[in-house]
């Protein structure tokens, strides 16, 4: 719940009167929603350090109040904002391990809706993580959700996967196909069990199957990046075939789908540029197409790929966070930049491509509402 505060600021007197409704109402403090659709949000924070800022899906340092130790900023938002965020002082970079409120990096201990990343119990090298919920006034609502069954399955090789299976009779053809890296997050955080049983249930999509590939937290980077050719031969050549023998799934490329987020996104992109005998649409939300980076090469490289080649039978869905213009590694592109240029490459290609840009920044809780727009940008009726 938002509790709309109009604020009317001067120093440590006001200051500390904000900070006694923070404490009533909880943080961070929003003002009423303006004429042209903005709101006022106002960060505050009590302790000791030499700087601190609201950091992850917001960037805003906090200045300190002369003669407290009361922080605060504030910064005009659009009313329709959802994104997550951290508090970190004195340049701390790493996300929250635990809901307290306190450490160099933690969660908003005045925000009343923290946002929880369970770790993978399947990957030692995963860890909790933590961040703060700031859902403004006209935020988009979340409309699919009902916890469905989702079964833990193992390939001839070893590989385990988790497998979600609609209900009903498998359908003539098989059933459509989706592929999710991240599975771990796929279905605990963006919830994409429930965003299926919902659009099945609507008919807005045909049955479908979807197939949850986890990963080390630790290799990620490199798993996902295109120059891993095991992945790409992993999903297509193994894990896909396996599906269609085990599972029902069909044989139709224009019926089978990979998605991911951020360096998924990427990684979904690639393989089906590789197999598009396999995969006939893709869903990249946030994707890091600035791969590879700077000291490595020359960013962009999946783009002028897919310049480079003749057009394949796919169709996209990108979306990506009006916010996310913070330089990759300080001096490469924004991801809002990379998005850009793919969606206008695949367009010059001739690509059926759906675009979109939300209001927030590189967070789940964005990919989690639009994901259904990818789904049925791809694949609906």
């Amino acid at each position: 719940m938002i509790h709309e505060i109009l604020c009317v600021v001067s120093e440590a007197g006001d200051a500390e009167e904000l900070w006694r409704q923070a404490v009533a109402f909880g943080a961070p403090l929003i003002s009423p929603v303006d004429e042209d659709g903005m709101v006022e949000v106002t960060f505050l924070w009590r302790g000791e350090a030499t700087t601190t800022m609201v950091a992850r899906g917001l960037q805003l340092p906090l200045r300190r109040v002369p003669g407290t130790d009361l922080w605060r900023g504030s910064m005009r938002l659009p009313a329709d904002e959802r994104t997550l965020y951290t508090l970190a002082h004195d340049g701390a970079d790493h996300s929250p391990r635990d809901a307290s409120g306190t450490g160099a990096a933690h969660v908003d201990p005045l925000n009343r809706h923290p946002f929880h990343f369970p770790a993978d119990p399947a990957d030692p090298t995963d860890y909790d993580s933590w961040a703060s919920l700031l859902e403004l006034p006209r935020a988009r609502k979340e409309t699919w959700g009902a916890p469905p069954a989702v079964v833990e399955a193992t390939l001839p090789g070893g590989r385990r996967v988790a497998v979600y299976r609609p209900p009903g009779e498998r359908p003539a053809g098989g059933f459509a196909t989706l592929v999710v890296f991240d599975g771990w997050l796929a279905r605990q955080v963006l919830r994409i069990p429930q965003t299926l049983d919902g659009l099945i249930a609507a008919g807005r999509i045909p049955p479908l199957l979807a197939l949850f590939v986890p990963g080390r937290d630790a290799d990620r980077d490199a798993d996902l990046a295109p120059s891993s050719t095991a992945t790409t031969d992993f999903v297509a050549r193994e894990l896909v075939p396996w599906a269609r023998r085990e599972w029902g799934a069909g044989t139709d490329p224009r019926r089978t789908v990979v998605a991911g987020v951020s360096l998924g996104g990427l990684a979904a992109a690639n393989i089906a540029l590789q197999a598009p005998d396999v995969f006939g649409g893709v869903i990249a939300q946030s994707g890091s197409f600035w791969w590879p980076r700077p000291e490595e090469g020359e960013p962009g490289w999946l783009i002028r790929e897919y310049a480079a080649r003749p057009r394949a039978d796919l169709r996209f869905y990108l979306d990506v966070g009006d916010q996310e213009m913070i330089r990759v590694f300080d001096v490469g592109p924004t991801q809002l930049e990379v998005n850009r240029r793919m969606r206008d490459v695949l367009q010059a290609k001739g690509y059926p491509v759906t675009y979109a840009e939300y209001r927030g920044g590189h967070d789940y809780v964005n990919w989690r509402s639009t994901f259904a727009d990818g789904l049925l940008a791809v694949l609906g009726s």
